[in-house]
């Protein structure tokens, strides 16, 4: 029980924090006539401002991840009614580009790699965004400030030795659509508290746990209602755990279990 209200304290404070950062720099893109941004924002963190930009009615703004409406991670940005769109896209140039890292040739990393080298060399996560692994490569989108020496120190990284690293501009980046992990689960009945059980692989009572800690969410909005039916194509999404599309019913067991189709998001 104190474990729970200790994590609650502290999602509440993230979220005060985040918060505070979003209204600093909105108010300081409309009163100084500029366009401001975050640091990249994680699926979480972008559910929090997207409804606090509701809820305060704000308009000039946009989320940008470089990889379309596949990005996994954003910036957001604010800029006040006197900047085109053509402005805006010429600053987003400035603010976020890519590193790309061409292996020799026969050469191949899982995305784990990337990621792992990159936190080595001590770059905080929210300074990078999303990773787009390629068959003799990968893309890698980041915040300018961090571009240069994540450059010169992947190539100090005995994994990247022989590999070409480059700057390049964020709509040189080669776009890629989300790839999924295709599994299936077996759970007692539809309800969501089963289906965090077995895509989290802990039990009810952990995962039940995991809804009060509100690190679960439904179609993108946080749900702690433990018997929420689920249905084909609601997306749960498990904090630390990953995201996940519900599919198809396949059949029943003997015992009337169900079998479901899922789709895991990678990366």
């Amino acid at each position: 029980m104190v474990k729970n209200f200790r994590e609650e304290i502290k999602l509440a404070n993230e979220r005060k924090l985040l918060v505070a950062r979003i209204r600093d720099q909105y108010q300081f893109a409309v009163t100084k006539n500029k366009i401001t941004n975050t640091d990249f924002l994680n699926q979480t963190e972008k559910l929090v401002a997207e409804k606090f930009l509701r809820e305060n009615n704000w308009k000039n703004y946009l989320f940008f991840g470089g990889n379309g409406e596949d990005s996994q991670r954003n910036i957001l940005l604010f800029f006040s009614e006197k900047f085109t769109q053509e402005m805006i896209i010429k600053n987003v140039e400035k603010i976020v580009l890519g590193i790309r890292i061409t292996l020799p040739k026969d050469s191949y990393y899982e995305h784990r790699v990337y990621l792992s080298g990159i936190m080595k060399l001590g770059i905080k996560r929210e300074k990078m965004g999303d990773i787009l692994v390629k068959e003799n490569g990968a893309d890698i989108i980041v915040l300018n400030e961090v571009a240069d020496f994540l450059k010169n120190s992947l190539q100090e990284l005995t994994r990247f030795k022989s590999a070409k690293i480059e700057k390049i501009s964020i709509f040189e980046v080669e776009k890629k659509p989300q790839e999924f992990e295709e599994l299936s689960i077996i759970v007692s009945s539809m309800r969501l508290d089963n289906f965090v059980s077995e895509l989290a692989r802990i039990s009810r009572t952990k995962a039940i746990e995991r809804m009060n800690e509100q690190k679960v969410f439904v179609n993108d909005s946080m749900e702690m209602k433990a018997s929420k039916k689920i249905n084909p194509n609601d997306v749960i999404h498990i904090r630390g755990k990953g995201k996940f599309i519900i599919g198809e019913l396949e059949r029943q067991t003997k015992s009337e279990k169900f079998v479901v189709k899922i789709k895991k998001y990678k990366g």
